[in-house]
């Protein structure tokens, strides 16, 4: 697998007080947010680092399952790879922001989401 990032998903109960936090008292800048108006989900950024942020509930959130994020640089290695140990996956699907992504679950639940530019 080439991995090339990864980036953890936190759950947060208020979105704009968690955003507050990040960028006034961490000093991340704000990637990217989610809807118009924003609705519970952004990409934070400092420096080569981001994290994502998700305050969505419920079985409509696009990313509530995610626990992490992998960016990859031959998502289909990653396919074959998982395919040939047998793995239980989802995708490779590409999303409506640009992205082609593979989702697994670990044996504890935390679903885990590779992902490579579309």
């Amino acid at each position: 697998m080439s991995l090339t990032s990864s980036i953890p998903v936190l759950r947060v109960s208020d979105y704009q007080r968690a955003k507050a936090f990040w960028t006034e008292v961490l000093g991340f800048s704000v990637a990217e947010e989610a809807g118009d108006p924003v609705v519970g989900f952004g990409i934070f950024r400092r420096d080569a680092a981001r994290v994502f942020l998700e305050a969505w509930q419920g079985p409509e959130a696009p990313y509530h399952r995610w626990r992490a994020y992998f960016h990859s640089s031959d998502l289909d290695g990653i396919a074959k790879s998982l395919t040939e140990a047998g793995a239980d996956f989802k995708g490779p699907t590409v999303t409506e922001y640009g992205m082609r992504e593979i989702e697994i679950a670990d044996p504890d639940g935390n679903v885990v989401c590779f992902g490579q530019d579309a």
